[in-house]
């Protein structure tokens, strides 16, 4: 048995999710200004009480390690290794992107791009199998002409994530489809499964190391439109 306490703050929306082997036992997740410094604690709590469990119950905590929102991530992983180190527990980090890829269920030869909004015309992204599986490393790339057209050329591919509608504005694809519930790919829940198999394997973070990918090189983007953008 492995309970799994799983932290979401990279995006907008703070959400808290608590799960044994895999499965779903409580959820709780808010969106609004701030949530992340004054909720993320009490939305824990909401958490237990649905469960019926507290703290002590715990085998592990899971937290998203990024990329998305420095505030947040931040927020969330000192929550995080504060409830691993307090209880002695394993603390596990969660792709971001993967995470919300593990939203889209998908039938063989499909798959799925998570896209974070990074502002202007710009997302963080990563492409996935229908196991799953990594097709590209996370990136930074400004949405233009062609950027996902290697994928699209392969079969269908699922946009999930808050970029989704900024990428729906440029791409045109017989091969590109849009969930309109792409919020559902923000939530904790999601984390789930991919927090136990890391359990289960003992992929485990050092605490005394672990920090969030805030993706800094982000900042070194190179646009074929802006040649005063260096890589």
């Amino acid at each position: 048995m492995a309970r799994i306490l799983s932290l979401e703050t990279s995006t907008s929306i703070c959400s808290v999710a608590l799960h044994e082997c895999g499965a779903l036992l409580a959820l709780a997740e808010i969106k609004e200004p701030g949530a992340h410094a004054e909720k993320l604690v009490l939305l824990v709590d909401e958490v237990f009480e649905k469960a019926g469990l507290n703290f002590r119950d715990l085998d592990a905590v899971a937290v998203s390690q990024g990329p998305g929102s420095y505030t947040g991530l931040r927020i969330g992983v000192s929550t995080a290794k504060g409830i691993a180190y307090g209880l002695d527990i394993p603390l596990i980090g969660i792709n971001t992107l993967q995470a919300m890829a593990a939203s889209q269920p998908l039938n063989p030869g499909e798959f799925v791009v998570a896209v974070l909004d990074a502002r202007r015309k710009e997302v963080y992204t990563q492409t996935f199998g229908d196991s799953l599986q990594e097709i590209s490393s996370i990136e930074a790339v400004v949405l233009e002409e062609g950027v996902f057209a290697s994928v699209l050329e392969k079969g269908k591919v699922y946009f999930v994530g808050d970029g989704a509608d900024k990428v729906k504005e440029e791409i045109q694809h017989s091969n590109a489809f849009f969930p309109e519930n792409w919020e559902q790919s923000l939530s904790a829940k999601n984390m789930g499964q991919l927090a136990f198999e890391k359990f289960a394997c003992q992929a485990w973070e050092d605490l005394a190391y672990f920090v969030p990918n805030y993706l800094k090189e982000f900042k070194a983007l190179q646009s074929s439109k802006n040649p005063f953008v260096k890589s």
